[in-house]
């Protein structure tokens, strides 16, 4: 897999009374393929992986597969609480074709940073695919140090890391660690267009689900060191990332979706759809992109 940079998208994954819309998938896939989308994250945080059953996870990711047919990496989301079991699914990732796995911090269980050193290196000892860490402390109570991950990128099969906290120490303390073989990813929209601009080698992002090319024009601009355009790309796209925050994600990005055509904004409890105090202000923030190429508008959409 070559290394990992420029515009990633944390894929939401659409239900439809009940069940995984997969048709509706299909439709962001391409959204993504057309607008440019480097890579793909399928059944991460953004594609409410906790909300999955395991045959759920294999025919959302086999399906991913096969759709994009090797355009761009597929990257599996695989993390969970436990050693063991994130060497399982990330194993189970491999068979069903991902090219690499992106696994978050152990939540809730809070480890040390030898635990997780000894977590992350056994899991791309045993897991058999590449390995990104994600670190995304507000959500996870646990804070992958900078020392830490220098620990970690040494090992010939972690890849990268997407760092979810946005304060610019963080980013300046990872930035030394970048390599021909290690990607610093930013994992925060907003300050993503900083992180690149400072020498980051991209970003997952959830923004980019609703506005591939023009993300991917931030990115363009921003990694090519052209301040100035990368500054109009990414304020163009600030009310997008202020309305993608205004309830837990990925309730705000599934409605916006809805309104593209791209599925229902249907949720699984305990996430409930945005409520309808946002629902003007989100539709503005929508009419207001570019148009969205090969996006259908079903008649049906929740969000219309």
């Amino acid at each position: 897999m070559k290394k990992l940079t420029g515009s990633i998208c944390a894929l939401a994954t659409p239900f439809r009374e009940g069940a995984i819309d997969l048709d509706a998938f299909a439709r962001l896939l391409d959204h993504q393929l057309e607008g440019g989308t480097q890579a793909l994250v399928v059944a991460g945080s953004t594609g409410e992986a906790h909300a999955l059953d395991a045959i759920e996870y294999d025919r959302l990711l086999a399906f991913a597969v096969k759709h994009v047919g090797g355009r761009v990496p597929v990257l599996a989301g695989t993390g969970t609480a436990n050693t063991e079991k994130t060497i399982t699914a990330t194993r189970r990732a491999l068979a069903l074709g991902a090219d690499a796995a992106l696994v978050v911090t152990p939540y809730y269980v809070r480890p040390t940073q030898d635990g997780l050193v000894r977590h992350f290196r056994e899991v791309a000892d045993k897991g058999g695919l590449p390995i990104v860490l994600y670190n995304v402390p507000g959500r996870t109570g646990c804070d992958l140090l900078p020392e830490t991950t220098a620990l970690l990128a040494t090992h010939e099969r972690i890849v990268g890391i997407k760092e979810a906290r946005s304060d610019e120490e963080r980013m300046a303390a990872l930035l030394p660690l970048k390599s021909g073989s290690f990607s610093v990813l930013s994992g925060d929209d907003p300050t993503a267009m900083r992180a690149m601009l400072r020498g980051a080698d991209g970003v997952i992002s959830v923004a980019v689900n609703v506005a591939p090319a023009p993300f991917r024009a931030l990115c363009d601009a921003a990694l090519a060191g052209a301040a100035e355009r990368a500054a109009q790309a990414d304020a163009a796209l600030a009310p997008l990332y202020d309305v993608l925050g205004v309830e837990s994600n990925p309730i705000p990005v599934k409605w916006c979706l809805a309104a593209l055509g791209i599925g229902t904004d249907e949720m699984r409890l305990p996430l409930l759809p945005l409520s309808t105090r946002y629902h003007e202000r989100a539709r503005a923030v929508v009419a207001a992109l570019p148009p969205a190429a090969g996006v259908v508008q079903p008649r049906h959409s929740s969000a219309a």
